[in-house]
């Protein structure tokens, strides 16, 4: 009777730090992926912050080339 409480205790206790490990390792994998994710944006976004100081540049030679020219 004692073995088997002893048993079910060990039992319950082994699910239960099963159960963390994988809650632990699902966190990890998370955090991987969004760093992974924001390596991958930050270089997407470095690409379009280029994009849009060069617009911007060409926008600014426009409108003064065209004060000067009295349009």
């Amino acid at each position: 009777m004692q073995d088997q409480r002893i048993q079910k205790i060990a039992t319950f206790a082994v699910n239960i730090t099963k159960v963390l490990v994988i809650i632990y390792l699902g966190f990890v994998e998370v955090l991987k992926i969004g760093k992974l994710l924001r390596e991958k944006l930050d270089a997407e976004f470095d690409i379009s912050r280029k994009w849009a100081t060069q617009a911007y540049s060409i926008l600014k030679k426009r409108q003064a080339e065209r004060k000067i020219a009295g349009v």
